[in-house]
C-alpha cells in the first residue's frame, strides 16, 4: 500500500529477453490500475509527479515507467544509431523502413510490465508515441486494456498532415550533454511546440527540464525509438477491430502531430469519443490538468470498464 501523496521508489521489472523497464507507482496498491506511457525519448518524470497525484487522488494505481532505451531501462545500444536522413527518405519514396524495434515490442513490453506486477488489465493513458504504444496494446493485447486514453497520438495512416516544418526542425535538434546546452534546447524545443493559448512557462518548464536531465538523457535511444515509429506503419485497419473503451485527446494547435491525426484515430476506433482542446499544442500544459485527469478518470470510471462502448463515434467537445 502506497501513500496518495508520495511516489513509490523506482523499481525495476524483467519484461522480456533482455529488457527491464523501470517504473513507479502512486497511489493504493490495491486501486484500479492506470498504465501511463510516455511519447518520444521522454523519462517517467515527464509524467509531472502533480498530475500522477491528481490521477491516485481520483482512484486510481497510477505507474509510470521508462521505455526501453529510455531514462533507467534497459538501453540498446548495441544496436547502433539509424540513419534517420535515410529512414526518412525511404518513407518518402514510400520504401520499407528497417528498425531495431517496433512499436509492438514497446506494446509487449508495457505488457510484460503489467505481467510483472501481476495486472490482469488496466487503463491505459499514451501521450504522443506514448498513444501509438497504447493502440498497439489494445490491437494486440485487448484482454489486456481496460480502455485506452489517446493523447496527442496517431494511426499512422500515410496521407495525414505532417508536421509543421518549425516544429520537426525543434525535434531534430541535437540534444547538448552539458546542463546548459540541454536547458536552452530544451526552452527552444517547448517554445515551439506548446500551443498560441498555453505558452512555455519558464517556472514549470526549467523545472521540467532538470528533472529530465537528472533522469540521464539517452538521445541514441530516442534515435530508434523514432526509428521505431517511422517502421511501425498504419495501425489504422487494425484499429478497426478494436472493441475497447476509447478516448480520444487532442491540442487544435499541435504543430507535431497535427489535429487531423487525432480526428483520424477517433475516426478508426468503433464508438471512440474525441475531446478538442482549444490551443493546446504538443503537450500537457498546467492550466489543461483539470479537464485532462477529469477526462481520464471520466474515460476509465466503472461504467467504462465492459469492452462494449455506448457512446457516439466522435462525440467532440470544445474547451
Amino acid at each position: 500500500m502506497y501513500s496518495i501523496d508520495t511516489a513509490s521508489p523506482e523499481a525495476r521489472a524483467h519484461v522480456s529477453d533482455g529488457i527491464e523497464l523501470a517504473y513507479q507507482e502512486f497511489g493504493s496498491s490495491s486501486a484500479v490500475p492506470l498504465l501511463l506511457v510516455m511519447g518520444l525519448g521522454g523519462p517517467m518524470v515527464a509524467w509531472d509527479d502533480a498530475f500522477c497525484l491528481a490521477l491516485a487522488e481520483r482512484g486510481f494505481r497510477v505507474i509510470r515507467f521508462d521505455n526501453r532505451d529510455c531514462g533507467h531501462s534497459t538501453h540498446l545500444d548495441a544496436c547502433g544509431i539509424p540513419d534517420m536522413a535515410a529512414m526518412f527518405g525511404q518513407l518518402a519514396a514510400g520504401l520499407p523502413v528497417q528498425a531495431p524495434y517496433l512499436l509492438s515490442h514497446m506494446a509487449d513490453d508495457a505488457v510484460g510490465l503489467l505481467d510483472a506486477l501481476e495486472i490482469a488489465s488496466a487503463h491505459v493513458v499514451g501521450v504522443s508515441m506514448g498513444g501509438m504504444i497504447a493502440q498497439e496494446m489494445a490491437i494486440r493485447h485487448p484482454r489486456r486494456v481496460a480502455s485506452l486514453t489517446s493523447i496527442m497520438s496517431t494511426t499512422g495512416r500515410p496521407g495525414l498532415p505532417a508536421a509543421r516544418p518549425e516544429a520537426m526542425s525543434a525535434l531534430m535538434t541535437p540534444t547538448p550533454s552539458d546542463w546548459p546546452g540541454y536547458l536552452a534546447r530544451h526552452r527552444q524545443v517547448w517554445s515551439v511546440l506548446c500551443g498560441y493559448k498555453y505558452p512555455y512557462d519558464p517556472v514549470r518548464g526549467d523545472a521540467m527540464a532538470q528533472r529530465l536531465f537528472a533522469h540521464g538523457p539517452h538521445p541514441a535511444g530516442t534515435a530508434r525509438q523514432l526509428a521505431g515509429v517511422l517502421a511501425s506503419g498504419n495501425r489504422k485497419p487494425a484499429l478497426a477491430d478494436v472493441r475497447i473503451p476509447t478516448l480520444v485527446v487532442h491540442g487544435s494547435d499541435d504543430g507535431l502531430v497535427p489535429m487531423a491525426c487525432g480526428i483520424d484515430t477517433a475516426e478508426a476506433i468503433p464508438d471512440a469519443r474525441l475531446r478538442i482542446l482549444e490551443g493546446m499544442g504538443h503537450n500537457l500544459p498546467f492550466e489543461l490538468w483539470p479537464a485532462i485527469v477529469d477526462a481520464i478518470a471520466e474515460q476509465a470510471g466503472p461504467a467504462n470498464t465492459l469492452t462494449v462502448h455506448a457512446t457516439t463515434n466522435q462525440q467532440a467537445y470544445q474547451n
